[in-house]
């Protein structure tokens, strides 16, 4: 029992994060239909700014709000100049981001080096507690609180907030959004620019989580989101959540029990998922 707890406490953090950067993805192509392959690289700004004003603050949180505004302002710059040509064109889509994908992770290394970079738990969130056999990591613990929070402040302004009603609306019918008098391109703008504050946050969090951030960390946990979304439903933000927890639980699990099939385990679930419920667990209403 207290090795299961060990492994589930895993598991949900690792969960967190990969929902963390799958919830952008699913914003994104909910809204806006934009299949965007560079999110990974968005996720690996995060953690390279983050931890760069966390070093030179001395303060984690400041780091945080750096990499969600990275994530923000380079969201801005990709929608503009990257996807906005592309709008209702997939395959135009997916090549230029994994194009502008390579362009991010080269650009990091120029900015920070090629070489990984060490990152340190902050103190107040560093150790453990014991209770019993059972050792729950307080770094791991914050993360699945922050994962969770996230996922209740967006699901309130989605279902609650006049620009969510405009959101799920956009979801349903852009084109009678636009008549009715509201900018439908400004709020694409809004919503890209959140989903990318969203890598971002889920990056500097996994840098502490790793202990070390590399350049090619954005395409390695971009294949993990959008097998998330495609496991919990194209556009579905609960889905997200419940794809996330499933990934993460079962990889650790798997890494632990069955280490030969931690790799393709992903995989085979996001197989039997699309061969039973090809529009995955939830739909974009659910």
């Amino acid at each position: 029992m207290e090795l299961l707890i060990n492994l589930s406490v895993n598991g949900l953090a690792t969960g967190m994060l990969i929902f963390l950067l799958a919830s952008g993805l699913t914003l994104i192509f909910g809204l806006m239909s934009v299949l965007n392959f560079a999110h990974g690289g968005l996720f690996a700004w995060g953690a390279f700014s983050g931890i760069w004003f966390y070093g030179i603050t001395g303060s984690f949180f400041i780091g945080i709000l750096g990499a969600i505004l990275t994530g923000a302002a380079l969201g801005f710059v990709t929608e503009r100049l990257i996807i906005r040509p592309v709008y209702g064109n997939h395959v135009q889509q997916i090549l230029i981001t994994l194009g502008f994908m390579l362009v991010l992770t080269e650009m990091l290394k120029v900015v920070w080096g090629p070489n990984q970079i060490a990152a340190r738990v902050p103190t107040y969130l560093a150790g453990s507690w014991e209770f019993g056999d059972v050792l729950i990591i307080k770094y791991r613990l914050f993360i699945i609180i922050v994962g969770f929070l996230v996922f209740g402040i967006f699901q309130y302004i989605l279902k609650r907030t006049k620009i969510g009603l405009i959101v799920r609306a956009g979801v349903i019918n852009k084109d009678m959004v636009q008549a009715l008098g509201i900018n439908i391109k400004r709020v694409f703008l809004l919503v890209f620019m959140t989903g990318s504050a969203l890598a971002a946050l889920g990056g500097v969090l996994f840098a502490p989580y790793s202990g070390v951030i590399y350049a090619e960390m954005g395409m390695e946990f971009a294949i993990l989101a959008f097998i998330v979304v495609v496991i919990g439903g194209m556009g579905s933000f609960p889905g997200s959540l419940l794809a996330a927890i499933l990934v993460g639980l079962i990889g650790s699990y798997m890494a632990y029990y069955v280490p030969v099939l931690s790799l393709a385990v992903n995989m085979i679930l996001m197989a039997i998922v699309l061969i039973f419920r090809p529009q995955g667990l939830f739909t974009a209403k659910g």
